[in-house]
């Protein structure tokens, strides 16, 4: 098979799980709008604290355990002793934060400035040690080659998750309610995730020689994730012990992102990890740069124009799906929409594919380094739009810095990795589009601003913007010689045989 076959098989063993991903994503997306527009402004201040505390610990404590099986998965015999290792790892990093909450609540709950924190320590602590380990249970169905699979956990699990978050609010039941029902989700997933695991083949439970392989493996880009993470989540932890709950709740709404962006990047890094391990089995490794040109050109045909509307169309979008309240949030989305543009490239995932977890953690350190007087020097000097400036400012250094090392991992010089001519074609068309709303709404707005509050009535501004710019873009597109039916088309290529 070619590299065009290649690219093509890789492309259509992803689609399953973009489109799971894509089932969910209204439903993902009904959780702030629904808490933001429930909850005092202090409550959900507080649960947005929680669950940046919650998703700290559960990026940092797989310590590169999970992601070590897109490497050892692919080329392995025997599975079974793989996953169990991962498993039983993750149970105990999770048992030991969940001690950590018990030991620490006061202090945490001092350095936020909220003493509310400390209340749900218990539901707080079962949510990290059970959710941690299953983070096991989507990427073991991956790597075995078992996308249709995976891609059904995944519907399925984020849409109970999305219920859990959501129902006992609506119900009157608040944050306690939500804590409970996402603390008995995190069970759940992780009595499945056993269950996945322990049916996964024949083979010991333990096998030393294995588990010091995965070690030797996951350590360093572990160490990377204990770097990364708090730096990437460095400005929220700071603005929030600066500023009340009521503030983070804004803070915290301008750090939003849709989940379009985690639709598409994750299950095309995903499987593009699991695709190099193949070539790299079979003797092909000189394919990938070819496999990593076409996953960068799709994702910037998808995020150019999400980020250029994003921008154009943030009062509109913040009005819509949070309220008037929290207007102050439109200058702080916007910059964070910084994060859309850059996460075209799955470099991340090419790294770790080719063995390259230390220099991720060297890179992920350098990113540290220069977070810490960014965010200090922003938050104090310019206050929370200092703090979400900081971030794009650090996670554009990143990067750059890992940008760096993509022609050495994939074999293939600088010119040959990036598809320059596709960047350019869909950058230039979101611009275009992006300038035809904003010429629009120049006329449009006193038309707007004379709409009823209500929600139904908020969102046909949004929905006037989101069909303007599609269509521009569009038509941008075919007149660059971009056809988009044929781009879609692309993720239907022929599904690859198991491994």
């Amino acid at each position: 098979m070619g590299a065009g076959g290649s690219s093509s098989s890789f492309l259509g063993r992803a689609r399953p799980l973009v489109l799971a991903r894509m089932g969910t994503a209204l439903l993902t997306i009904s959780i702030p709008l629904v808490l933001a527009r429930s909850m005092e402004l202090g409550e959900y201040g507080t649960y947005k604290q929680l669950f940046l505390v919650s998703q700290t610990l559960c990026y940092v404590l797989p310590f590169g355990m999970p992601h070590a099986l897109y490497f050892f998965i692919p080329r392995a015999d025997v599975r079974r002793p793989y996953l169990v290792h991962t498993m039983a790892f993750l149970t105990v990093t999770g048992a030991l934060a969940a001690l950590a909450l018990f030991a620490f609540d006061a202090r945490i709950a001092r350095a936020f400035s909220n003493p509310a924190l400390a209340g749900y320590r218990f539901q707080q602590a079962a949510y990290v040690i059970c959710f941690t380990a299953s983070l096991t249970l989507e990427i073991s169905l991956t790597t075995q080659g078992r996308t249709r699979r995976s891609a059904a956990v995944y519907l399925i699990s984020d849409a109970v998750r999305a219920l859990a978050m959501v129902v006992p609010v609506l119900l009157g039941f608040g944050l306690k309610g939500l804590m409970v029902a996402v603390a008995a989700f995190a069970a759940l997933r992780y009595a499945a995730a056993w269950g996945v695991v322990l049916r996964s083949g024949p083979g010991p439970l333990l096998d030393r020689r294995k588990l010091a392989e995965q070690l030797a493996y996951a350590l360093p880009f572990g160490a990377a994730m204990l770097v990364s993470v708090p730096q990437w989540y460095a400005h929220q932890y700071v603005v929030s012990s600066s500023v009340s709950p009521e503030l983070f709740a804004i803070y915290a709404v301008g750090c939003f992102q849709l989940p379009v962006v985690d639709l598409l990047y994750t299950p095309t890094s995903e499987v593009l990890m699991v695709r190099l391990g193949e070539l790299d089995k079979q003797g092909r490794a000189g394919e990938g740069a070819g496999i990593f040109r076409e996953a960068t050109a799709k994702l910037a045909l998808a995020f150019f124009p999400l980020a250029a509307f994003l921008v154009t169309a943030a009062p509109e979008l913040i009005d819509a799906l949070f309220g008037h309240r929290f207007a102050a949030a439109v200058p702080l989305f916007r910059v964070g929409v910084t994060g859309v543009v850059l996460a075209i490239m799955p470099m991340d995932g090419v790294l770790r594919a080719r063995d390259q977890t230390r220099f991720l953690f060297w890179a992920y350190l350098a990113k540290a380094a220069v977070t810490v007087p960014l965010v200090w020097g922003g938050v104090r000097h310019f206050g929370m739009l200092g703090g979400i400036g900081s971030w794009a400012l650090a996670e554009l250094f990143g990067k750059a810095v890992l940008l760096s090392r993509i022609p050495r991992a994939l074999g293939s010089p600088f010119r040959r990795c990036v598809p320059w001519v596709p960047l350019a074609k869909a950058s230039g068309a979101a611009a275009l589009a992006a300038g035809g709303v904003v010429a629009v709404r120049a006329y449009a707005h006193p038309a707007y601003a004379g709409l009823p509050p209500g929600f139904l009535w908020r969102i046909l501004p949004l929905a006037a913007a989101g069909v303007l710019f599609a269509t521009g873009y569009l038509a941008a597109l075919r007149a660059a010689g971009v056809r988009p039916l044929a781009v879609l088309a692309g993720l239907r290529g022929p599904a690859a045989a198991r491994p």
